[in-house]
Order: C-alpha cells, then sequence, then structure tokens
C-alpha cells in the first residue's frame, strides 16, 4: 500500500467535507451496508460519516483510507445542487 495513494484519497475527500454521501461496504458473507450522511471530518488516518439519524441506529462511522484504497468501501459523493453522484475510487 503506498502512502502516496492514501494520501491521495484523504485529500480528494477533504474537498467534499460537509457534503452529502453515500457509503457502500462490504458486510461480509456477500452483504453490502449501504449509508447516506455527510462527510464530518478528515484525519490523518480515518474520516468519519455523520449518518441520518432516521435510517440508521448508529449516529457515526468511521473508516480508513485503506478501506477506500482496497474497494471494501465506496463513496459517492452527492453533486452539488444537482441529484448527480460523484465515485470516489482509487485505481492504480
Amino acid at each position: 500500500m503506498s502512502k502516496n495513494a492514501l494520501a491521495d484519497i484523504k485529500r480528494r475527500l477533504d474537498a467534499h467535507i460537509g457534503q452529502k454521501i453515500t457509503l457502500r461496504a462490504s458486510g461480509g458473507r456477500k452483504k453490502t451496508i449501504e449509508r447516506m450522511g455527510v462527510l464530518e471530518e478528515t484525519y490523518p488516518s480515518v474520516f468519519t460519516v455523520k449518518l441520518d439519524k432516521e435510517h440508521n441506529t448508529v449516529t457515526r462511522v468511521s473508516y480508513s483510507y485503506a478501506d477506500v484504497l482496497t474497494a471494501t468501501v465506496e463513496v459517492l459523493v452527492m453533486g452539488n445542487g444537482s441529484e448527480e453522484y460523484i465515485e470516489l475510487r482509487f485505481v492504480e
């Protein structure tokens, strides 16, 4: 895992702080968990998402940039004022 790749993912997420996102995470055994919320903060190793209260029992989740790099988590960012989604995926 390249440190530059992780820094690139963090930089790309930094540009979307405060925007609505959808997370698709692997739940194991062919299950996929989809959650919606707002990208709250990015830290050196992880990012946090404040989830919609009406759809989730948990209020906040965090994922590592390595999860995005390994495609364990897909991040879909809601475009500014539109219904179009921007998919953040890292491809080497």
